[in-house]
């Protein structure tokens, strides 16, 4: 089957005296049948193309969920007198949530089976579980059209019936007030996809009689609502990337007057919490970059009344914090290395958690209960499977209470070798490279490597254990995570150096780590290969354009590729929040930084890797038409004969497939291609 040429019908764009030819604007007209019709020889252009491995792909598929305990359940967490329960049963896509009083009983009462209510739906998302304070109703949101606008209803669970309340146009999440009558929500703008607005709804009543409680009407902030730990007070946020801002209502009065914690100003980030007579926040003020743990009183909020309780310091990010009756658990990273801090409040207990492991992930899990002195906390590492582990703060015994399994009876921990190396910046900064591989892998330039990164948002990449991930190391392959700026894992100012008109620094440091791996031996370009997502796929879109002879390989998933287009129209989801990201392009300055390392601006006639490119055609965050007119454009221009694949899944959104199996088949088919390269199996 030859390869789908799509129409060149130039369109201009003009800005800042520039005038910008996109030959596939057109493809952004999801309504009309020549787009649709488009897509569709992609994928049966895809299909046609990948025939040879579809067994390969069923195998991998059912590889990989073989090594799932299909049959399922969370450890039990304990909230407002109830233990709460998620299992999942053999063969089925979704799980079931459950209560009960006793823990010991074998009988427990379901909240909801996600199975039942997904029949008949190709996507299907549940999300915001919420019970009231008297325990007797649950609010939930539901989204059928991967676009992340929820429809939240309610439940009475003495009845077991759905009540009419129906909740349209939201994020999925309501906060209860605590007269059990009274909810908070966030809705969100229909087409640009921005919460906005926060709305009280009283029980048993219908939406259109909703109060509109605050409207954040600047466009680059959300708005969002949540419920401190110690349940007494409503908190509505207003954040951007730069900047945040808390309002607080008593939750005992839900009809009462909103109080401004802290007015927003330019760049100040703060988050907060109430214990007893005191809020603690966790804030840059000061330009404590990495941020520093505060105290004020209850009636004195402003920012001038702030005090130092946990100091800032440069070299250890602080991420978060959780209080308890006796104590507060601070989660710092130092070294690109998560860390759990535990600090009594009567200055008699000050200590980390111990971990050994070179390179791990610790966080810790959900922890409602105020009054205990047993903190749950997860583990895991790129070779260890993650663990639930219950600690008693003052005793300091650990009591492990889950380990994920891995079936099949192939898994053991010490046929993996996992470390970290340092590869030199361009700039003399050291990026940081996780990998792990087979114990029988033997490491030379003959060897595949998948390297793997995100760089953008501060958002870290962690390193977690992945199950399908074995399907990999298990044929060989080395898998490597580049902690690149953009991201994190250093710092804060890892984060900032890796943004705006620093932008650039991300690509770079990606690069300069497949050079690295490539020099040391770990590989060579012939077997080297690169995978990001979303803005990850806005790394992989510029570094096939700067450095194309590196790689043998690059799939590209929901890649954000056309910066400049996107940047500039508004109407568009989750842009006018971003500008502190990636740059407003009404600046000419911006424009001029963005558009030299757009992905689909910087497309040219040039050998590139061998590409796998995905979609979603009900995508909200990074449309469909980004990745279509990069691939028309790429078919348009490269000069080799490498493989140029895309798959558009007609059904989802960003996140992808909703079945815990269906989304093992996104995997197969990235894993199919990489192997099919390789010539491993197929």
């Amino acid at each position: 089957m030859k390869q789908p040429i799509a129409d060149k019908i130039p369109f201009e764009l003009k800005a800042h005296n520039d005038t910008r030819i996109d030959d596939y604007y057109w493809l952004n007209q999801k309504e009309n049948p020549k787009v649709i019709q488009y897509l569709e020889e992609e994928n049966a252009y895809y299909k046609s193309q990948t025939k040879h491995t579809e067994d390969f792909q069923t195998r991998l598929f059912e590889e990989m969920k073989a090594r799932i305990k299909e049959d399922d359940e969370s450890l039990p967490y304990k909230k407002n007198g109830y233990n709460y329960i998620t299992k999942f049963e053999k063969g089925k896509q979704y799980p079931q949530y459950f209560r009960t009083k006793d823990i010991s009983k074998a009988q427990k009462e379901l909240l909801v089976d996600v199975n039942l209510m997904a029949e008949g739906f190709n996507y299907y998302s549940l999300k915001g579980l919420s019970v009231s304070p008297n325990n007797r109703y649950l609010a939930f949101g539901v989204d059928t059209l991967s676009r992340r606008i929820y429809t939240i209803y309610i439940k009475d669970l003495k009845t077991g019936k759905i009540l009419k309340d129906k909740i349209e146009n939201t994020t999925g999440s309501a906060v209860w007030a605590n007269d059990n009558v009274t909810l908070f929500y966030s809705n969100k703008d229909e087409e640009t996809l921005r919460s906005f607005q926060i709305f009280k709804h009283k029980l048993k009543s219908k939406s259109i009689f909703d109060t509109l409680v605050f409207e954040e009407e600047d466009e680059t902030f959300d708005a969002f609502v949540s419920k401190t730990k110690s349940q007494k007070y409503i908190v509505i946020g207003s954040s951007s990337t730069l900047t945040t801002e808390y309002q607080l209502l008593d939750a005992d009065t839900p009809d009462g007057a909103l109080k401004i914690f802290q007015k927003r100003q330019r760049e100040l980030e703060y988050a907060i919490e109430h214990y007893e007579d005191k809020f603690y926040i966790l804030t840059n003020k000061d330009k404590a970059e990495n941020y520093k743990i505060m105290v004020t009183p209850l009636d004195k909020t402003e920012m001038i009344h702030w005090k130092d309780l946990i100091a800032h310091r440069p070299d250890v990010l602080l991420e978060d914090f959780s209080v308890f009756k006796n104590f507060m658990i601070i989660e710092e990273r130092c070294n690109g290395l998560l860390k759990i801090r535990i600090k009594s409040w009567d200055g008699s207990l000050d200590y980390y958690l111990p971990f050994d492991e070179e390179t791990y992930t610790a966080y810790v899990a959900y922890n409602p209960e105020f009054d205990t002195n047993l903190i749950r906390y997860a583990y895991q590492s790129l070779t260890r499977p993650n663990s639930l582990t219950d600690f008693d703060v003052f005793t300091r015994e650990k009591f492990l209470k889950k380990e994920q399994q891995v079936l099949g009876g192939v898994f053991k921990k010490e046929n993996y070798i996992s470390k970290r190396i340092w590869a030199p910046a361009r700039d003399g900064k050291k990026v940081p490279v996780s990998l792990v591989y087979h114990k029988n892998t033997k490491l030379s330039k003959d060897t595949p490597l998948l390297l793997y990164a995100y760089g953008s948002y501060g958002h870290t990449v962690d390193d977690t254990f992945s199950t399908v991930r074995l399907s990999l190391l298990d044929r060989g392959f080395v898998f490597a995570i580049a902690h690149i700026r953009g991201g994190q894992y250093l710092g804060r100012q890892w984060y900032d150096n890796g943004k705006l008109l620093d932008k650039k620094n991300t690509f770079y440091d990606f690069i300069d780590a497949a050079k690295y791996l490539i020099a040391e031996n770990y590989t060579s370009s012939n077997h080297l290969y690169a995978e990001g997502g979303s803005a990850g796929g806005l790394l992989m879109g510029a570094i096939v354009n700067y450095n194309p002879e590196l790689f043998n390989g690059v799939i590209a998933a929901v890649p954000f590729v056309d910066v400049v287009t996107t940047m500039q129209d508004t109407s568009i989801p989750l842009t006018t929040g971003e500008f502190d990201e990636w740059g407003n392009p009404e600046e000419e300055n911006m424009y001029t930084y963005i558009k030299s390392y757009s992905p689909y601006d910087n497309v040219k006639k040039q050998k590139y890797p061998n590409l796998y490119v995905t979609t979603g055609l009900h995508d909200s965050q990074v449309q469909y038409f980004e990745p279509a007119k990069w691939v028309a454009k790429l078919r348009d221009l490269k000069t080799d004969t490498n493989k140029l694949l895309f798959h558009i899944d007609m059904e989802v959104g960003h996140g992808g497939a909703s079945g815990r199996f269906d989304s093992l088949k996104e995997v197969a088919r990235d894993y199919s291609f990489l192997m099919d390269l390789e010539k491993i199996d197929c």
